[in-house]
């Protein structure tokens, strides 16, 4: 979702800035700066925020704030922690804000909605799957990596069809018959990809990924 900058008022804007500004400020004091001191972690790092600026300028919508697009937070959160990821899916929104793609004003509330829900939710997923389920490479790649893109995607679109209804700029039957239904479509597409990318990942560059360990997913299974 792409907020405009006149579709709320201003104050929830700046709410919103606000409570961004805290939780980057979190996550840029917690993140372990120290994996990216290696040129190649930090190559991947910035690879991925240039590539997910492409994808997130590539969207679909019809009316302001109904914009859809691929979000990547998954791959983002499981390859580096939720901290760098936050911070790097936040220099993501900085790029589509100021090529025009969303309204610089509405930064913080896109930035929320986007990049912090779904480092958040991907990030207590995984934090899910590890304490229930056993620990095996397929379990990792289908249950990880496929089924958590996806419900990710559909978290998001919930919670932007919930926002956008409660703060009265759309209707809740609107967004539930025309906005809401197409990103059980997107989620298909978003674990397809991110599955297929963790897959290629964890098989020939497990170094990229910090949430993989060989001894755990692959030893005597």
């Amino acid at each position: 979702m792409n907020l405009t900058d006149t579709l709320l008022s201003e104050e929830w804007y700046w709410a919103a800035w606000a409570a961004w500004f805290l939780f980057f400020a979190r996550s840029v004091r917690r993140a372990p700066w120290g994996r990216l001191r290696d040129s190649e972690q930090m190559n991947v790092w910035l690879g991925m925020i240039v590539l997910l600026t492409l994808l997130w300028s590539l969207k679909a919508g019809v009316k302001p704030g109904l914009a859809m697009h691929l979000v990547g937070a998954t791959v983002f959160t499981l390859s580096f922690g939720p901290h760098l990821a936050f911070v790097g899916l936040s220099l993501v929104m900085a790029g589509i804000s100021l090529n025009g793609a969303a309204g610089p004003l509405a930064y913080g509330a896109n930035a929320l909605l986007t990049a912090g829900l779904g480092v958040a939710f991907s990030h207590f997923y995984y934090g899910l799957v590890v304490a229930w389920f056993p620990r095996h490479f397929f379990v990792y790649i289908f249950v990880n990596s496929f089924l958590g893109a996806a419900l990710t995607v559909v978290v998001l679109g919930l919670a932007s069809s919930l926002f956008l209804a409660m703060s009265g700029v759309y209707s809740w039957g609107y967004l539930a018959d025309e906005y809401l239904p197409y990103f059980l479509l997107l989620a298909f597409s978003e674990a397809w990809l991110s599955g297929m990318t963790m897959t290629l990942f964890v098989i020939y560059r497990p170094g990229w990924v910090a949430s993989f360990d060989d001894a755990r997913y692959l030893t005597d299974k």
